[in-house]
């Protein structure tokens, strides 16, 4: 058996056994600090914190990777900050996401080099110890980096939903507010019905409506609103209604005029997808199409031109 290999083996065991240990620890602090609120709170309560920790026996995956990221995740306020605002813009606001995050980040590099151990079983002879450290180490960095990608693409995915969902809604706005109610209501009304065709826009109208009802200011909340999900147009639409509060115009008016606004950009952007598909099919017709073209056009010919040349 190759040096090498063994000191990898170890290095796994090592690893494993700290966060074993780290997992440990952290449940037996959990058990405690349990156990002493269930002796302060009275009978009813207790009902309750049981029926939490069946719950948590059941999330037993979530638990451990909460708590190997707790001693992972970033400390500084600011950074705190920064990361929540990407969990929010990806949808995501339970405060257990931050820590579950880096406790996936780490077990994932964990899993990638457990496969480069196994590769190594199954390919003995043919990987070599530095080979295997290479690849190690490139797994490990893959696999740590992936949260942050697949978070990535989660943001991008809701903001495009949002978009394309945005002129629906203003739509619908515009006729409960021609129809004689106010924008709150209006706001409720159009979260409710686009709950079924775009529940990503539904969700953050239904924030809205939770903050203005929680006693906060209908401008902080749309300005809320424009800060969660990022978008231009958003951003644009909480102007306009924060400007048509202020100054006393008619909100159906300019909720009609930013409506036919929004169909208009969306139609433009279709037609500018539109435009640059033949752009973008020039590269697998050059690829693929092309090649086969030249070939059954140009190969007869070529056959000819070698029975001519070996013929003279």
């Amino acid at each position: 058996m190759e040096y090498g290999f063994l000191f990898f083996i170890l290095i796994l065991a090592a690893v494993s056994l700290f966060i074993y240990g780290i997992y440990l620890f952290s449940q037996n602090y959990k058990e405690k600090k349990d156990f002493k609120k269930r002796l302060e709170v009275i009978e009813d309560a207790k009902e309750s914190d049981f029926e939490e920790k069946d719950i948590q026996r059941e999330n037993r995956l979530l638990n451990f990777l909460g708590s190997l990221g707790k001693f992972l995740a970033p400390k500084k306020e600011g950074n705190i900050s920064e990361m929540r605002r990407f969990f929010i813009r990806a949808g995501y606001r339970n405060p257990r996401t931050l820590p579950l995050f880096f406790g996936l980040k780490v077990f994932l590099a964990l899993l990638f080099f457990g496969g480069a151990l196994i590769a190594k079983l199954f390919l003995w002879e043919k990987i070599t110890p530095i080979f295997l450290t290479y690849f190690s180490v490139l797994l490990i960095i893959l696999g740590f980096y992936m949260p942050n990608l697949w978070l990535k693409l989660r943001i991008s995915s809701r903001k495009e939903n949002i978009q394309r969902g945005l002129p629906d809604a203003l739509d619908l706005m515009v006729v409960c507010v021609e129809a004689g109610t106010g924008l709150d209501a209006a706001l409720n009304r159009t979260a409710e019905e686009m709950k079924k065709t775009n529940s990503f826009l539904a969700e953050e109208l239904g924030l809205v409506n939770l903050e203005i009802r929680a006693g906060m200011s209908r401008q902080e909340a749309l300005k809320n609103l424009a800060w969660r999900t990022n978008l231009e147009d958003i951003s644009n639409l909480t102007t306009l209604l924060i400007q048509t509060e202020k100054f006393g115009t008619s909100i159906a008016q300019a909720l009609r005029v930013h409506s036919d606004f929004m169909r208009t950009k969306r139609f433009q952007r279709a037609e500018e997808i539109a435009q640059k598909m033949p752009v973008k099919l020039l590269f697998p017709l050059a690829l693929f199409i092309l090649p086969m073209f030249l070939l059954i056009t140009l190969g007869p010919v070529m056959f000819i031109f070698k029975k001519y040349l070996s013929f003279k």
